[in-house]
């Protein structure tokens, strides 16, 4: 069963000793693609909810029953898109940016531009010369070599990348880079006492996680981690551009506060919120903390303990680490593209093959899940062994591992977004500023601690810097 393997694989990623099996059950039955994507994302629920398990056994616990639905699981791949604010759709960002789509090229490669954020898309026009129409992006790319397109979105700090069978990417410089890396990476970076816990009514109680991130990886590992009762605070600059909806999908348990680190007193505040946190996660480019001397090595001296939780597109290393990346370029990249392109060809009776999206933000939120599995991993270790603890994912190295899996026949399209049939028990309801929201509730169940939210999406920048709990 892929689930069960790839949740044993991961248990050695991260140094474990086979913990409790979840029981998988259902059929991943949603996105029309032959990758694992259901499994894939099962497994890293399971780790993460096994390990939680583990640590609510050493903090005076029993036994429990853990049991993850593969078709729920799949569901929370797109669990942005059924949402419902007041009964009605949360308005999605638009799909038919020409600055965030695949184009053909002067070689007759393709290349997927992201111009995501406001910025970004000015900078890829300015680059192109071009006009915001599909036309004129697409006449403009049309006279640019790929990799040489590729390589002047990187220069100008942009986001594009050419599709790349997963051959080419293997043999390419970040793919040599990326080789044999693990979904999750656990390093063992200083020196720290073994962390003592209370009993407690929730696996997480009490735990501090810092969450400087946003769409959609990061949020959704802090998201995770609240739902097995940790305080989660996020943390961003005001007017630091995001995406309204994929905010209200992954703030479910948190609270959020406004800092800007220019300033010498919110970047105090900052520092304080740190010595007092057991878990930072970090999903800015590698290296870009690093001039504010918010490195893992110089947070683990000043902050003995410490979880630092690395989020990134391309990898932690090689020639790509710092660029700036999103799920569709990592699809794109690494090969995943051209085969879903040839499952959707194959299977339509086309002759022509070409690059075709996942219909779904696996990477992103797979990511997500490997990295909240890789927090509470190194959150065990320090309960056993003491240390600070680096943890790093990227959703290259979750494409890699997508691959790597065994394939499944595909799932039918499905007639509509709407609430599928059969998962009612995991759709829950809250209200927010903006009225009622009804959502995909966590798909992992835990008989003794089940998962949960405690406190709905919350308003940007509404909370103070300050911890609930010390």
């Amino acid at each position: 069963m892929t689930a069960r393997t790839a949740f044993l694989g991961l248990n050695r990623d991260v140094g474990l000793a086979p913990l409790r099996i979840p029981e998988f059950a259902g059929s991943d039955g949603v996105a029309p693609t032959p990758f694992a994507i259901g499994p894939a994302a099962g497994a890293a629920l399971g780790c993460a909810a096994s390990t939680v398990h583990e640590i609510w056994r050493l903090r005076g616990g029993g036994q429990q029953q853990i049991a993850i639905d593969l078709g729920a699981v799949a569901w929370s791949l797109l669990s942005f898109s059924l949402l419902r604010l007041n009964g009605e759709p949360v308005p999605r960002p638009s799909e038919n940016k020409p600055t965030v789509a695949l184009h053909r090229t002067a070689d007759d490669r393709y290349i997927h531009l992201h111009g995501g954020f406001a910025h970004l898309e000015r900078g890829a026009l300015n680059l192109l010369n071009a006009d915001n129409t599909q036309a004129s992006v697409a006449d403009a790319v049309a006279r640019w070599n790929a990799r040489a397109l590729e390589d002047a979105l990187a220069h100008m700090n942009l986001c594009g990348a050419v599709a790349r069978t997963a051959e080419e990417w293997r043999t390419s410089s970040q793919g040599l880079a990326m080789e044999g890396v693990a979904p999750v990476v656990l390093k063992r970076i200083g020196d720290a006492p073994p962390l003592r816990l209370g009993e407690s009514a929730q696996p997480l109680d009490d735990i501090r996680v810092l969450d400087l991130t946003r769409v959609l990886a990061g949020p959704t590992a802090g998201r995770t981690l609240a739902a097995h009762g940790a305080d989660v605070l996020g943390v961003r600059a005001p007017g630091l551009p995001t995406v309204d909806l994929f905010d209200l999908d992954t703030g479910h348990g948190k609270r959020s506060t406004y800092l800007d680190l220019g300033k010498p007193g919110d970047a105090e505040a900052l520092r304080g919120l740190l010595r007092d946190a057991h878990i930072l996660v970090d999903s800015y480019r590698p290296g870009a903390l690093a001039d504010r001397g918010l490195t893992p090595e110089a947070i683990a001296h000043t902050t003995p303990g410490l979880i630092y939780v690395a989020i990134c597109c391309y990898g932690h290393r090689g020639p790509w680490a710092g660029r700036r990346g999103w799920e569709q370029l990592a699809q794109t990249a690494t090969g995943i593209a051209w085969e879903q392109g040839a499952f959707v060809a194959a299977r339509d009776g086309s002759r022509d093959v070409r690059p075709i999206l996942i219909p779904a933000a696996a990477c992103d939120y797979i990511t997500g899940y490997l990295a909240a599995a890789g927090a509470v991993a190194a959150l065990l270790r320090r309960i056993r062994e003491g240390g600070s603890w680096l943890v790093e994912v990227s959703l290259t190295a979750t494409a890699q591992w997508l691959q790597s899996l065994a394939r499944t026949p595909g799932a039918r399209i499905p007639a509509s977004w709407e609430r599928p049939e059969g998962l009612d028990q995991f759709f829950r309801s809250c209200e927010t500023q903006g009225g009622r929201l009804d959502y995909l509730g966590p798909v992992v169940h835990m008989s003794q601690t089940p998962p949960g939210w405690r406190c709905p999406p919350p308003q940007p920048g509404a909370d103070l810097p300050v911890w609930l709990s010390h």
